[in-house]
């Protein structure tokens, strides 16, 4: 049979050049996705369902930049577009940061919607480019008929390669050790460098001038463009802002939260209310201001830890905090000093709870957040019987949990928290149990009687108290047991009031 031949390009690339091509064009939309999840983290926090958008954005832009590259494959030669195509994916991907940060900064708190369409028309314009490489390049290597399947296998096999690849750098890699604007800046100089290059090669230094314009205009406008962060950590965009009311106040912004707050002269000063509901419940629970084995999980600004060192003399206080960039801020801005009654220990809390002893500690506190919903993993009925196996016989748990509207997540959390304990309490406002106001809820379980009266008493006629457990039961209603293989806590939340 004779073999049937493709029609060449007058001017084609090796072998080499092709694999690279698919392979870092493929790299580079992985590395905008996983980019694009940080990006909007200051302005729109990091849930399920913003993750699921990103990531759903990005499918979209593949497969659409996947059949536009076969497209323009059949109708233009790639030799003429394969270039400037790369050259202004490149260019786009500058302009990522000051269209992202304009537009949230402009809209902080009222425009999420906006700020994500932002997210999503930055994200998909470049991703599409970039995933129309390699159908063009596949074009490109066509040369015989008998072929075809091979050159098609082959390519597609080094973009799934690249995929892996740019996950695997940017989740591992790139965020750990440089900031994201750096990431993208450099993603962006390096598409721009690879883009111009071919351009150059296939059709001269005058195509390329006008893309070059618009990567530069990009990269200027990021210089100018406002930073919503002090800190790019490896989980968070951190800053630390002063309390113009109080001359030593220090407030920990995580993402768009308030997180916590320090007075670097007073720690006994509690700003925020639910950490004076913390304060209550220990000092109700624990009079004598005697010294406790205290573990936290979730570290923040350690606002807890300075609270107990400083009215608890000799308390061992032992943190959990899995992000270490939040520690090192600790330490330059809010007067953390690790030592003998302050262990400071970077690691999942889930894990650091595996790894205590039975019956080690007096008071555990559960304040871990990623955005406003508590990481799954620390809500559901495993993680509290572990806790329980570390609390002390006549401990205490405390946990902090933010939700609002019909509080189905509070509701849920709280039938976790009672199926493992014997006793179990809630502190809120009354308008906030019904529903009327959100914020944020202590939640407390212990394996002995809690001090009710002494809580009652504390709190006053400003706060709300729960410890009844027929009335639990009936707030709590039909709520879902979380679990390891159920605890949908993205989906119960009520991230807003409605």
């Amino acid at each position: 049979m004779e073999e049937t031949a493709l029609e060449a390009p007058a001017k084609a690339i090796n072998d080499k050049v092709a694999i690279a091509l698919s392979f870092g064009s493929s790299a580079a939309v992985m590395v905008l996705e996983l980019v694009s999840l940080r990006l909007v983290a200051p302005y729109l926090g990091l849930t399920l369902e913003t993750n699921t958008a990103v990531i759903g954005v990005a499918l979209a832009a593949i497969a659409t930049g996947a059949a536009m590259g076969g497209r323009i494959a059949d109708t233009t030669p790639p030799t003429r577009t394969l270039g400037p195509m790369i050259l202004f994916a490149g260019a786009l991907v500058l302009l990522i940061l000051p269209v992202v940060r304009w537009t949230g900064e402009t809209l902080r708190g009222s425009g999420n919607e906006a700020v994500f369409l932002a997210v999503a028309v930055a994200l998909f314009l470049p991703a599409s480019l970039l995933a129309a490489v390699t159908p063009m390049v596949t074009k490109l290597r066509l040369s015989k008929l008998s072929q075809t399947g091979t050159v098609v296998g082959r390519l597609s096999a080094y973009a799934t390669v690249g995929a892996i690849a740019g996950t695997v750098l940017t989740g591992f890699v790139f965020v750990a050790k440089v900031p994201t604007s750096t990431i993208v800046l450099c993603l962006g100089g390096l598409l721009v460098l690879a883009g111009a290059a071919l351009t150059i090669f296939f059709r001269g230094l005058k195509a390329a001038s006008r893309p070059l314009a618009l990567a530069l205009i990009g990269a200027g406008l990021t210089l100018v463009a406002p930073r919503p962060c002090e800190v790019e950590t490896a989980y968070h965009c951190a800053r630390i802002e002063k309390d113009p009311a109080r001359p030593n106040g220090r407030l920990l912004y995580l993402d768009q939260l308030r997180h916590s707050y320090i007075d670097l002269a007073d720690p006994t000063y509690l700003q925020f209310q639910y950490t004076k509901d913390f304060a209550t419940a220990i000092e109700s629970r624990w009079p004598d201001r005697s010294p406790l084995q205290a573990l936290h999980i979730g570290g923040g600004g350690l606002t807890m830890p300075h609270y107990l060192a400083a009215t608890r003399p000799a308390t061992k206080n032992k943190v959990y905090e899995i992000d270490p960039g939040v520690i090192e801020l600790d330490k330059a801005e809010l007067g953390a000093r690790p030592g003998p009654d302050l262990d400071i220990q970077i690691k999942d809390g889930r894990l650091g709870v595996r790894s205590e002893p039975d019956d080690s500690r007096d008071l555990l506190v559960m304040d871990a957040f990623g955005g406003v919903a508590v990481p799954w993993h620390l809500t559901t009925q495993e993680i509290v019987a572990d806790l329980r196996r570390v609390l002390k016989p006549d401990g205490l748990l405390i946990a902090n949990i933010i939700d609002f509207g019909p509080l189905a997540f509070l509701k849920a959390e709280l039938r976790t928290v009672a199926a493992e304990f014997p006793y179990v309490a809630l502190i809120a406002k009354p308008a906030e149990l019904a529903g009327k106001e959100g914020g944020n809820f202590v939640l407390l379980a212990a394996d002995q009687p809690l001090p009710g009266a002494a809580i009652r008493q504390r709190l006053g006629t400003t706060g709300g108290y729960i410890d009844d457990a027929g009335a639990l039961r009936e707030f709590i209603g039909d709520a879902p047991l979380l679990t390891d293989d159920y605890a949908p806590v993205d989906q119960l939340l009520t991230p807003f009031p409605t």
